[in-house]
């Protein structure tokens, strides 16, 4: 019986076991967002409505998070690199039955299934990175990690926006396939399974399989998902099936807290939570989830809708902070090595802070460089947060826990994506409102200026040749226009703002977590 104790490593280059389970993964995150652009394509080429059209983010969203909280027990279970690879084969399958679906209700089922398949790819690639590299070198494997799973949604828009433009819809997920292939074909000859992982698995088939934990935890999980993804769209708890699946969310998860807490082979270690590093590197990951992923739709959304831009246009700007990003996690991967990674953690919080609050420059009269800088700013604080967090989570954890830990910050880090971007689009609308009332207070007709602004459009526009009632109609309805352009940018700059504040709060947790020992081994499984 080999020694647990001792370090294992892979027979291969870590570095091309690194590649081999990241191209997969890239993919998987990239299916978040890139079929974001082409709904309007979607809709019309299926005979459905626009709100119908949806289904095809939701569905995968839900199905994503129903997976991730199991991924880790699924792993040991199956065995990493056999669950790994089912994940890749039904990613790859269903991605083509996705492009070949007749309809809407065939292609919200394949997504479905694309969504399952997908959940555990990114939990298991961190895990087997994990495993793979040394305490000293996880750095650098996570900055290949990291690149990955925050590349892949700033050029998904703009991917997907040109495939739909110049060829099909339908090709968005056919370029999977042939990735999805390779991959499956290098992890089958390059990634192999610790010795740990083996034993670990005997022992949970030899115990009781947690089906209640397992039940409670995908009916939770998948209620929460749908409840933020709709909940905006339902008017939130206006919504009867809104406040039904709130109540059901709530009761399965309390339930599947209070059952893994106890159970001897939990779904979900959340006694992990015990440990003051993994613990602070969660919440932390949790609000880096909501800030990645709020930004990534709050910039594009403002440059449509605001501004004018093409969806491709849009996601252009977005996909500027991806390419920084290539440079930016290889040298934070070194970096980590040789610095505290306490203090990167602290300067990507303060960074990320400084760059929401100069984002507050934020006006209808930008132009597309200003926009795109405003992403790059932002990416640079979070190259700092995103791998020293993964990083430190490890610390003092064995390493048969590496699966669980993965699941575990990947689970927060998209619960906070979908709660972030849930909550920026409630208050971004009712910001927008109260602004849009408060500058409407000044529209009367006993206001001098705004007099003077009507009565100069309307002469604008007699002189155009217009009847002078309707030259005044058209008058009243540009001042309408400018006053919501203005009360919606105030609303995204009151948003910013608050994101801002809460990342800067961020900072003084650094001081809670541990840091790793040089040298340190990893402490024995159990």
């Amino acid at each position: 019986m080999p020694d647990t104790t001792q370090p294992w490593r892979p027979r291969y280059n870590p570095w091309i076991v690194a590649l081999t389970v990241t191209l997969a993964t890239f993919m998987e995150v990239l299916d978040t967002s890139i079929a974001n652009v082409a709904l309007p394509h979607i809709a019309g080429g299926l005979s459905a409505t626009q709100d119908e059209s949806t289904w095809v983010l939701t569905s995968y969203l839900v199905a994503n998070a129903i997976v991730l909280p199991i991924s880790a027990w699924a792993s040991v279970m199956l065995g990493r690199k056999r669950f790994y690879m089912t994940c890749v084969v039904m990613f790859t399958c269903s991605s083509f039955l996705c492009g070949f679906a007749p309809s809407l209700g065939f292609l919200v089922f394949f997504r479905i299934l694309q969504g399952l398949g997908g959940g555990g790819l990114a939990t298991s690639e961190q895990a087997i990175l994990a495993d793979t590299f040394t305490p000293e070198k996880r750095g650098m494997a996570f900055a290949v990690y990291g690149m990955a799973v925050v590349m892949a949604p700033a050029i998904g828009p703009t991917l997907g926006g040109w495939i739909t433009d110049n060829y099909s819809w339908r090709w968005i997920f056919y370029i999977n396939v042939p990735v999805g292939v390779l991959s499956l074909y290098l992890t089958h000859k390059i990634v192999e399974d610790p010795p740990y992982l083996k034993k670990e698995g005997i022992r949970i088939r030899q115990n009781s399989i947690d089906f209640i934990g397992l039940a409670l935890v995908t009916v939770g999980i998948g209620c929460l998902q749908f409840v933020f993804d709709k909940g905006q769209e339902e008017e939130w708890f206006d919504s009867r099936m809104i406040v039904t699946l709130t109540a059901i969310c709530l009761v399965a998860l309390t339930l599947f807290v209070f059952r893994e807490w106890n159970h001897e082979n939990p779904i979900l270690d959340l006694r992990l939570l015990k440990q003051r590093n993994f613990a602070t590197a969660v919440l932390m990951m949790f609000v880096l989830g909501m800030v990645l992923f709020g930004t990534t739709v709050l910039i594009p959304q403002f440059l449509q809708v605001q501004m004018g831009y093409s969806a491709q246009e849009a996601g252009m700007a977005l996909s500027m902070g991806a390419i920084v990003l290539v440079f930016m996690m290889p040298l934070v991967g070194q970096l980590v090595t040789r610095v505290d990674p306490r203090l990167l953690v602290a300067i990507g919080f303060l960074g990320t802070a400084a760059a929401l609050y100069h984002m507050t420059i934020l006006n209808m009269q930008i132009d597309f460089r200003t926009a795109a800088m405003l992403r790059v700013y932002q990416v640079i604080g979070l190259a700092f947060i995103f791998i020293p967090i993964n990083t430190l989570s490890y610390v003092g954890m064995p390493p048969n826990k590496s699966n669980q830990i993965a699941g575990m910050t990947n689970l927060f880090r998209n619960l906070g994506g979908g709660i972030g971007i849930s909550l920026l689009s409630t208050y971004l609308q009712r910001l927008g409102q109260k602004h849009q009332v408060y500058l409407s207070a000044h529209t009367g007709p006993g206001d001098l200026l705004f007099q003077q602004r009507v009565d100069g459009l309307t002469r604008n526009f007699t002189n155009q040749g217009f009847p002078a009632g309707v030259a005044q109609t058209r008058a009243y309805a540009v001042i309408e226009r400018i006053i919501y352009g203005q009360a919606t940018t105030l609303a995204y700059i009151d948003v910013i703002s608050a994101m801002a504040v809460g990342i800067l709060c961020m900072v003084p947790l650094v001081l809670i977590m541990k840091r790793p020992q040089r040298g340190a081994k990893p402490v024995a499984a159990h």
